[in-house]
């Protein structure tokens, strides 16, 4: 099973891997908007996990966005993953629900894995274990922390804006 960690928040936050970050002090976590994170608003895809992805973000409105991916080994659907990022208690939450092919779901009902902001700059977002950084209004560079029997390890995923 996948679990992730990304992080970032002036003295609230501790590296974790090369480009993530863990949130130390929760009670810390940064102030932010939704339109902080407006930048991933678009259809994107890219490469991860030694396959494809397609990934969608709807603008802010009724105080969340809401994502989805799709990955792909070559032309059949690996997994799905919907998310929603919310304002809570003045800063970000990334929530993330997935699921495998059939639909069926990883998590339990009600369950989910989540994400709390831990960083916040002009061109990256960092969630605690999950990283994005803005090349330009084109590509996204994220970076995953993933825990495995081998230990923890950091995938890279390049996104790039479809037309």
């Amino acid at each position: 099973m996948i679990l992730s960690m990304a992080i970032g928040c002036a003295n609230a936050q501790s590296p974790y891997t090369e480009n993530t970050f863990v949130l130390d002090e929760p009670a810390n976590q940064p102030t932010a908007t939704l339109a902080d994170v407006h930048w991933l608003v678009g259809s994107w895809a890219g490469d991860a996990f030694g396959a494809t992805f397609e990934e969608v973000w709807n603008p802010p409105s009724a105080d969340s966005m809401v994502g989805m991916v799709k990955y792909l080994d070559g032309d059949q659907v690996s997994f799905y993953e919907l998310m929603l990022i919310v304002e809570e208690q003045a800063s970000l939450n990334l929530k993330v629900k997935h699921f495998d092919a059939d639909f069926s779901a990883w998590e339990e009902k009600g369950e989910f894995v989540n994400f709390p902001l831990v960083k916040l700059e002009v061109d990256a977002i960092h969630f605690h274990g999950l990283s994005f950084y803005r090349k330009n209004d084109d590509e996204l560079h994220a970076f995953l922390v993933i825990r495995g029997k081998e230990g923890v390890r950091e995938e890279k995923m390049v996104y790039r804006r479809r037309r």
